[in-house]
C-alpha cells in the first residue's frame, strides 16, 4: 500500500553539540504537492532535507520518507532526486560522464529523459562540467535528479546563486519534471517569489520548528490582514502586529479584514519565531 505522505516527521530532533537544528519537529506532507520550505538562515531547512535524503541521522525522533527510513535499503535512495545547495557536479566529468555515472546508479535510470533534456537545455555531452555556467551546472543536475524517474524531487536552495534567467529556466524545467514525473517535490528557498511561483504547499521553518504548514490556497485563505486595533479584539489568532497592521488567523468577517500575500503570510510567522514586531498571544485576543 502507498504510503500517504512524503514525508512525515515526529518530534524530530536534531542537535550539533549543544546547538539545536531541529527541535521537537512534528510535520506530515501529503504526496501530490509541490512544496516550498521557507526560513531564515540557520532555520534547519537543509539539515531536515539532508535527514530527508538519509545523508545524516536525527539525533531523536522518527522521519519517514515514502513511507520508509531515509536509505532504510539500497533501493530506497533510487526513489528520492536530490539537487543539494551547490547543484554539485564533478568538475573533471564531462556531461556524457554524468550521464553513464547515472545510469550506473540508478536501476530505474531514464536515458531518453536524460538526453533529452540535455539537448533541450543546450549542453554539449563533451563539455567538462568545471567549465559550465551555474545555471547549466544546475539543469544538469536537475536532468540526472529527474532522469532517475524519482517519486520525491528534493531541492535545496538549488537557484540561489542564479541569476534571474537562469532561476527562471531552472524553475520551468522543475514544473515539468514534476508534472512528466508523477512526483511530489519540496523546494528549499530563501526567494519567496520562487515558492508562489510554483509552490502549492507551504512549510515555514524558524528557530528550529515548524511554525505553519498547510496547501497554500487553505492557508491564504484562513488569514487576513487588519488594522491593529481591530486585531486584539477580533475573534482571531494575532500571528504577527507591526506599524499598526496585523496579520491574523481565522474570522475573515473582521471589518476592513484584506487578503495577504504568501510572502506576508510567511513572514508574519517568521517575524514572530524570531521575536520582531510584536507577537500576540492566542489567549490576549480571543474576544471577551
Amino acid at each position: 500500500m502507498e504510503a500517504p505522505f512524503v514525508l512525515h516527521a515526529e518530534r524530530l530532533t536534531k542537535r550539533y553539540g549543544r546547538r539545536p537544528a531541529l527541535s521537537d519537529c512534528s510535520l506530515s506532507i501529503p504526496r501530490g504537492h509541490v512544496v516550498g520550505l521557507v526560513g531564515p538562515n540557520g532555520a534547519g531547512k537543509s539539515t531536515l532535507l539532508q535527514m530527508a535524503c538519509g545523508l545524516i541521522e536525527p539525533s531523536s525522533g522518527a522521519l519517514s520518507v515514502l513511507g520508509s527510513r531515509p536509505a532504510a535499503d539500497a533501493a530506497h535512495p533510487a526513489r528520492v532526486g536530490f539537487v543539494a545547495q551547490d547543484t554539485p557536479v564533478y568538475a573533471a566529468f564531462s556531461v556524457a560522464d554524468h550521464l553513464k555515472m547515472g545510469a550506473w546508479l540508478n536501476p530505474s535510470w531514464d536515458a531518453a529523459l536524460a538526453e533529452r533534456r540535455i539537448a533541450e537545455v543546450g549542453l554539449d555531452p563533451s563539455h567538462k562540467a568545471g567549465r559550465l555556467s551555474g545555471g547549466q551546472r544546475a539543469q544538469l543536475a536537475l536532468a540526472i535528479a529527474a532522469a532517475k524517474r524519482p517519486e520525491l524531487l528534493i531541492f535545496d536552495e538549488p537557484a540561489a546563486a542564479l541569476d534571474p534567467l537562469a532561476r527562471k529556466a531552472f524553475m520551468r524545467g522543475l514544473v515539468e519534471f514534476v508534472g512528466e514525473l508523477g512526483a511530489s517535490a519540496i523546494l528549499s528557498s530563501h526567494l519567496l517569489s520562487d515558492v508562489e511561483q510554483v509552490c502549492d504547499y507551504l512549510v515555514v521553518l524558524c528557530g528550529a520548528r515548524v511554525q505553519v504548514a498547510g496547501p497554500v490556497k487553505d492557508l491564504l485563505a484562513s488569514h487576513h490582514r487588519i488594522a491593529g486595533d481591530r486585531a486584539r479584539t477580533a475573534r482571531a489568532k494575532v500571528i504577527w502586529m507591526e506599524h499598526g497592521r496585523a496579520v491574523v488567523q481565522g474570522n475573515a468577517a473582521v471589518p476592513g479584514a484584506e487578503p495577504v500575500t504568501l510572502e506576508e503570510l510567511a513572514l508574519a510567522y517568521m517575524s514572530r519565531a524570531a521575536g520582531t514586531g510584536t507577537a500576540v498571544r492566542e489567549s490576549a485576543v480571543a474576544a471577551r
